[in-house]
């Protein structure tokens, strides 16, 4: 049997992961994704790459380290050819760039990191020791979310308050960065070198959501900033907040701090509008009959909009937008909702195009290009995780 790559993308209330076979070169053969995560009604999804088959059941998983011991029955007879395991890694610092090997130095710097990101570090940490439990004499590589903002302009990591916090890493990082990455590669492909290096604003929707302004290939800006709570109404987490909130909280209710980071990662954003559901095909469903799955709908698509008027503003124009993630890629009534009104942007959707999925979703009369591509994160950790590792 030919040698494979496990990838694993831990998210705030998911686990996808692919396995792929690396010879004659890299190719997809397995994926699947556990979602929801911690609940009740967590999901394992896979699918057969070779015939397409799909198969979903309800799992029991209390935590991402729990969907080890599934998946590794799910991936099966296999397991005995990984040669490595590459991980997707939210925090990289401003140490981390580079793809990197696991060991006992790099799992170090990820514990000192847990406190910029701990609804994701301290998970994904997990998952390494758990597979490294599983796999001991496998190699595991960590990809890193916020290398590709690591150059971002000063004027776009710098946070307004007291300088003195700057020197302990207080900073806007910005993150879903192997998502952009593979991204901006794609545009490439599919519009050429001269849209992948005009006006771009990346939108990623998901459970988690951001967007990034890139300009030359380079991004200027992101919506996401010191944490992956910042930003964008995401699933669970509220994104921008009036910092008073916290001083009127504890004031009030007696909430600290700790309980006021659950709350903000754990019970807002769509969840909490909602009081229902995160998930956007839950609110859709409902939205004719329940105002407060119509309401979250309606925060959520309101502050797509002006970020994407922000970004188009700090870029000095547009060229393109494209959306991603489960949102961006399926969700037609939510694109259509956000660019509603955008037409002084250059924005004009196509309803056929848009309720089809289409590549591009424009109408030909439109300035800015808008496109939905597929992301896929995984294919850029195979690649890091199958580079380092051969020999």
């Amino acid at each position: 049997m030919d040698d494979r790559v496990l990838t694993i993308n831990g998210g705030s209330s998911s686990l996808k992961f692919a396995l792929f076979r690396t010879a004659p070169s890299l190719a997809r053969v397995l994926s699947g994704v556990f979602e929801r995560i911690g609940r009740g009604d967590a999901q394992l999804t896979t699918v057969d790459a070779a015939s397409g088959a799909r198969k979903q059941r309800g799992v029991a998983v209390a935590d991402h380290a729990a969907c080890v011991p599934i998946l590794l029955d799910v991936v099966g007879q296999s397991t005995s050819a990984v040669r490595a395991i590459g991980h997707r890694v939210v925090h990289g610092g401003t140490r981390h760039r580079a793809p990197a090997l696991v060991n006992g130095r790099l799992l170090a710097d990820l514990r000192a990191l847990a406190p910029f990101a701990p609804e994701h570090e301290l998970a994904e940490i997990a998952l390494m020791e758990a597979f490294a439990r599983h796999y001991p004499n496998v190699v595991q590589v960590a990809c890193f979310d916020t290398a590709f903002h690591a150059d971002l302009p000063r004027v776009a990591q710098l946070l307004p308050v007291p300088r003195r916090y700057a020197e302990r890493g207080v900073r806007r990082y910005g993150f879903h960065g192997l998502s952009y990455t593979y991204l901006m590669e794609a545009l490439e492909r599919d519009a050429g070198a001269a849209a992948a290096h005009g006006r771009v604003v990346l939108a990623h929707l998901g459970n988690g959501a951001s967007m990034a302004a890139v300009r030359d290939g380079r991004c200027i800006d992101t919506t996401m900033a010191f944490t992956p709570a910042a930003g964008l109404v995401m699933g669970t987490r509220s994104g921008d907040l009036d910092p008073g909130l916290i001083a009127y909280l504890a004031r009030v209710e007696g909430m600290t701090p700790e309980q006021f980071d659950a709350m903000v990662n754990r019970e807002s954003g769509l969840l909490g509008l909602s009081e229902t559901s995160a998930d956007v095909r839950d609110l859709l469903a409902r939205e004719t009959r329940d105002e407060r799955a119509a309401e979250a709908l309606a925060v959520f698509c309101q502050q797509a909009k002006k970020w994407i008027g922000a970004l188009t503003a700090a870029l000095g124009g547009l060229d393109t937008l494209v959306f991603a993630g489960g949102i961006g890629e399926h969700a037609a009534a939510v694109r259509a909702r956000i660019c509603d009104g955008l037409g002084h942007l250059g924005i004009e959707i196509d309803p056929a195009r848009n309720a089809a999925d289409a590549a591009v979703i424009s109408s030909d009369a439109s300035r800015a290009t808008v496109r939905v591509i597929p992301t896929d994160e995984e294919i850029l950790i195979a690649r890091a995780a199958d580079a380092l590792t051969k020999t």
